[in-house]
């Protein structure tokens, strides 16, 4: 397993430990998440946050325990906590020795007057329950330990300030907080008090509410000596019967991480942290697996997850489970259409490319398990597919019968992966028929036609593949020699902007191939170490940072911002054309101590040094730097 460790360099540095972040999850959308220095810098910054009835339903229940250690006549304030005023109080990060993620497992070491002190974070797998250890791990002799936990309830995406004081009923092993979980630990003594005006500097930089107010319940303590732990476990009042000591938690989830890492079968440190990476995005729900988009503010899509469905499942051995929810995804189908997102009330079906996807993640399935079953039991639902998307279905897609092209679009959507509104209007409405789109549709058609030569089932679309390959190489190859357009028969004509989503023609195991130059052109204006540009700089509407409040980070989303899972589809596209990849995917592995600690983060920056924005943990930035990295190592 690999290892990330930091030192006194960093730790004892606020603004390079608050900026480094991790997580642990429970497996059913639910995690703890924070900063190696111990400061929440976001409203979504907690020791346990409960999933709901689906994991975008998210609530905020223990926010932190503050530690405090006994020396003599000395109490010294181990916490990092940051007010109203800019005021940091305490500041503990100073004492803070070391921070390392071992096996999954987050763990601070604090170092003083020759009291050295260790905290791990756990959760148990398939349970809202978080484990804290507080472990004297040297001392000269007895010293105290007190903690002191900051609580709220309310909707992660919201903020609370007091009002009144909350339910909180206490009992001689800890407490309940407003009938939503159960917090139990040694020596409790109750108290009460707001805590007023709690900062979170990453929720000021977004633009959104920047303060909230938490409740101090009371304190844990214990009298220990080297080798004794003070722990505290909280659950969700549905989960709060008996459960696994604190140690249980933390050495299960270690023992987890290395089972997965086995059953992967791995084989360097690196690889070995992508996989457990990944373990982190696949939950269980009421009807079965299914993927968390990204932590901490994104609940299922099922975008991403059929494009993160091969690293996800397949290059991690998963494939049990994979095939669950390619089966529970093909219940969602209607006119054709997969829903895209139920995070709301309803299903939404608002996508022009995650039904391909789908496809193309069965096919993918289906070739490395050898799972023709599989493929039987889809056929009629891939026919019943093409057949509404060649009579139209919502949103204007549909089948052009003149070239046999998919087109898409309507006014005040962006139904491509580039999906960005503000205030209603689409940033890349891309109008029109969009190449990765018809990259997808003729890979869809392909996967079809492979999957049913397996069965024996007939296939009826022989003519409209042959008719929408041949219309793509007319249609799309620019005669400049500049690769391909991004979209044509669109409302201004053909777009010849220079965009990552040309790379799929090349990419997809079906798809409809392409010149070389496409390479050529991604890899001169797009690409970076972290990732390939979503727009080219030379574009006059290139936006080179990811920045600002929410209406300045969606314009710029994919107007120039780097996107990490696109990596995988140049790769492919190398390996197509012959073109060298050399060290491309070297940046995430070195990514994985930057942010989002042992993962990858959603997108960074178009601009140089390409600081990493948007999520710090994204299922499909990870499912494809695991999945390129092994077939880089296993072609």
């Amino acid at each position: 397993m690999s290892s990330i460790r930091f030192g006194r360099q960093v730790c004892g540095n606020l603004t390079a430990a608050a900026s480094r972040e991790w997580l642990v999850t429970d497996g059913l959308g639910g995690y703890a998440m924070g900063t190696v220095a111990g400061l929440r810098t976001r409203r979504y910054h907690a020791l346990l946050v409960v999933a709901g009835d689906h994991p975008g339903a998210r609530r905020v229940g223990l926010v932190a325990l503050d530690p405090v250690v006994v020396i003599g006549d000395r109490r010294i304030r181990l916490g990092t906590d940051e007010w109203s005023g800019a005021t940091v109080d305490p500041a503990g990060h100073v004492d803070l020795a070391s921070f390392d993620l071992d096996d999954g497992v987050p763990r601070w070491r604090w170092s003083v007057d020759g009291v050295v002190i260790e905290r791990e974070v756990a959760m148990q797998h398939g349970c809202a329950r978080v484990a804290i250890t507080h472990r004297i791990v040297s001392a000269p002799g007895e010293v105290r330990v007190e903690v002191t936990p900051l609580c709220t309830w309310r909707d992660a995406h919201h903020d609370r300030f007091a009002w009144g004081a909350p339910d909180v009923s206490s009992h001689q092993e800890g407490f309940v907080f407003e009938d939503a979980y159960r917090v139990m630990g040694r020596g409790w003594k109750p108290d009460g008090s707001w805590y007023r005006g709690a900062y979170l500097r990453e929720e000021a930089a977004r633009g959104l509410g920047s303060t909230e107010d938490l409740w101090a319940a009371g304190h844990f303590s214990a009298e220990l000596r080297t080798g004794e732990s003070l722990d505290v476990v909280a659950s969700a009042m549905r989960f709060s019967e008996s459960g696994p000591s604190a140690e249980t938690v933390v050495t299960a989830a270690r023992a987890r991480a290395q089972s997965l890492v086995v059953k992967s079968g791995v084989s360097t440190s690196v690889d070995a942290a992508f996989v457990v990476a990944a373990d982190q995005f696949v939950v269980s729900t009421s009807t079965g697996p299914s993927v968390v988009a990204g932590y901490p503010w994104f609940g299922e899509w099922s975008r991403d997850a059929m494009t993160a469905y091969e690293g996800l499942f397949l290059d991690t051995n998963r494939a049990f489970e994979g095939r669950a929810l390619l089966l529970r995804s093909a219940a969602t189908l209607s006119e054709g259409m997969l829903a895209n997102t139920a995070d709301g009330d309803e299903p939404e079906y608002n996508t022009a490319d995650a039904t391909m996807w789908f496809i193309h993640a069965v096919g993918r399935h289906v070739a490395r398990t050898g799972d023709d079953d599989l493929a039987r039991e889809l056929g009629g639902a891939f026919d019943d597919i093409v057949e509404h998307h060649v009579a139209g279905t919502r949103f204007n897609i549909g089948v052009d019968p003149e070239d046999g092209l998919l087109r898409q679009g309507a006014e005040g959507w962006a139904l491509t992966w580039m999906d960005a509104r503000v205030d209603g209007r689409a940033i890349t409405p891309r109008i029109g028929k969009a190449v990765e789109v018809n990259a997808l549709w003729i890979n869809a058609l392909g996967t079809i036609a492979a999957l049913n030569a397996r069965t024996g089932r007939p296939y009826r679309w022989a003519a409209l593949h042959a008719r929408a390959r041949s219309s793509f190489a007319s249609r799309f190859t620019r005669a400049d020699g500049l690769g391909l357009y991004d979209v044509v028969d669109g409302p201004s004509g053909p777009e010849a902007a220079v965009r990552p989503n040309q790379l799929f023609a090349l990419s997809l195991p079906h798809g409809p191939g392409g010149p070389s130059s496409i390479v050529d052109i991604c890899r001169a204006e797009l690409l970076t170490s972290l990732g390939l540009r979503s727009l080219a700089p030379s574009d006059p509407q290139y936006v080179g940072h990811h920045r600002g409040d929410v209406h300045a980070r969606d314009a710029a989303y994919h107007q120039g911002t780097v996107w990490a899972w696109l990596l995988g589809a140049y790769v492919d596209a190398c390996t197509a054309v012959g073109a060298s990849s050399a060290g491309v995917i070297d940046g995430l592995a070195a990514h994985l101590g930057d942010w989002g600690l042992g993962s990858v983060s959603e997108t960074a920056d178009g601009d140089a040094p390409h600081d990493a924005t948007g999520c710090p943990f994204q299922a499909w930035s990870v499912a494809e730097a695991l999945r390129v990295r092994r077939r880089v190592a296993n072609p």
